[in-house]
């Protein structure tokens, strides 16, 4: 079991003010593979002025400078790669082919893309050559960031590296449940020599640290991924002090399925919807299918998701792990059972643990059929492996069904006719919509609509997120 009970707090690792051990939990095994200590008022106290003394200088720094760090970071975070996966596939469940291949290589692509974007960014130019104007990007200041366990390094990279590139200073609250790989990022960022202070990690829950730093007078921008019911809460937090405050929240992404679409696309669907274990918020838990081709999709899903194998996370292989934690799990099932008391047809899975399975947190991917639009598990994220398939007869109809939800994060569609699928992406509510199977290249903007959040992370949008825009009139030539 490991003992990592420390902070880091102003270039050391440092006990916590008063003892609060938590423990951290193999969701394959059920039994815990961490200690770590939940923070309180003082020490988030004094991660903040930590960095509120270090911005003085850290500010001034020049872009060259900040290049030369995070291209050091970026170097030790290749070197201890491999460990990265341990913890990931450790904490929160992932297995560990895709602990290397997709979540840890997110950490590495991100940095490699902030670096790229650093190198091109103009933090002062001409508003425009007929203009005395001058505009100038500055740093926002102190930065609250709170990472979530279902994408840890993903969204650590996404928040901590563009805060380093701009000249921000930070304290770092990553989710109590997974925080392993953001400790280990922490070490690597002390290893790569960032000043005392510009970086500090203090773990601990959304109640205790999450609340003082949502609510701290010396923090001026907050970056926060989770749940929309929590962003709800830090938005109300940061209002007294007038702070800066980016969301990426919740989202049930909707995945239409036209008639015309390409020949793998509702197994495609299938594998991108129970990836992760399900725990991806832009996943695609809707498929709108048109009635054409209802039936033959509802066979080629059921098949698909029966195909899928499920098991531990140490293990190599193209499978699933399980979900992170009992509350996650008890909040699925619930879910699943709402879907058959509603009466939605379960076409596969269910609530009860795979095969060969008798202890971890592990889901059976699950399909629910003859499901409408006002059925909890359409509505609702349900944030696992559970994917509702609903019939649809027009374009129009789809369109609506679609866009009928509280989010608006990511949503989806197939067909092989491009003006369909130009005309249909304008019209979906998201922040990202995904034609035919497509990824988002590194660099894109990522962030939602609606009740999914505000603000966007990647490539110059990220970037943009952590500076204060300043117009100098008059200024010399």
């Amino acid at each position: 079991m490991l003992d990592k009970k420390k902070f880091y707090i102003n270039g050391e690792w440092v006990s916590p003010n008063k003892p609060n051990d938590f423990e951290v939990i193999n969701p394959s095994t059920e039994e815990t593979c961490a200690i770590i200590s939940l923070g309180s008022k003082k020490d988030t106290n004094a991660a903040v002025d930590a960095a509120k003394k270090a911005f003085k200088s850290w500010k001034d720094s020049s872009k060259e400078e900040r290049i030369k760090l995070l291209e050091k970071l970026l170097s030790i975070y290749k070197k201890r790669y491999s460990e990265m996966v341990d913890a990931i596939s450790t904490e929160m469940g992932a297995p560990m082919d895709w602990a290397t291949d997709v979540q840890t290589a997110t950490g590495q692509s991100h940095l490699e893309d902030f670096i790229l974007r650093l190198k091109e960014f103009k933090f002062d130019h001409r508003f425009d050559t007929k203009s005395n104007n001058h505009i100038c990007y500055e740093p926002i200041g102190v930065c609250g960031l709170i990472t979530p366990w279902n994408w840890p390094i993903n969204q650590i990279a996404l928040k901590v590296v563009p805060a380093f590139a701009t000249g921000c200073t930070m304290i770092h609250k990553p989710s109590e449940i997974a925080p392993l790989s953001a400790m280990i990022f922490a070490e690597m960022i002390d290893e790569a020599g960032f000043p005392p202070g510009v970086f500090n990690l203090v773990n601990g829950d959304g109640v205790g640290v999450g609340t003082d730093i949502s609510s701290h007078p010396d923090i001026n921008l907050v970056s926060f991924t989770g749940s929309t019911r929590a962003g709800k809460l830090i938005l109300k937090n940061g209002a007294e002090t007038i702070k800066k405050v980016c969301l990426e929240l919740g989202g049930k992404g909707g995945n239409i399925v036209f008639a015309d679409s390409y020949p793998n696309a509702v197994r495609d669907g299938i594998r991108n919807v129970m990836s992760n274990s399900g725990q991806s918020c832009d996943a695609p838990t809707r498929m709108l299918v048109e009635r054409s081709i209802y039936d033959r999709a509802v066979k080629e899903a059921v098949d698909e998701a029966n195909l899928i194998k499920v098991d531990h996370a140490s293990k190599k292989g193209n499978h699933i792990g399980p979900v992170v934690s009992k509350v996650q799990y008890d909040k699925i099932i619930n879910l699943i059972q709402s879907g058959i008391d509603e009466g939605a047809t379960l076409a596969a899975g269910g609530p009860e643990l795979p095969g060969g399975l008798n202890k971890g947190y592990f889901i059976k991917p699950t399909i629910f059929t003859d499901v409408t639009n006002d059925m909890r598990i359409a509505k609702e994220e349900i944030f696992g492996p559970v994917l509702s398939i609903i019939p649809f007869e027009t374009e129009d109809e789809a369109v609506n069904i679609v866009n009928e939800t509280e989010y608006g994060l990511g949503n989806y569609l197939q067909t092989e006719d491009k003006e369909k699928a130009k005309r249909v992406a304008r019209r979906l509510n998201a922040g990202t919509i995904y034609i035919n199977g497509n990824g988002a290249d590194s660099g894109t903007p990522f962030g939602g609509f609606k009740q999914s959040g505000n603000g966007r992370e990647g490539g110059v949008w990220g970037l943009e997120e952590y500076l204060e825009v300043k117009t100098v009139t008059g200024w010399p030539s």
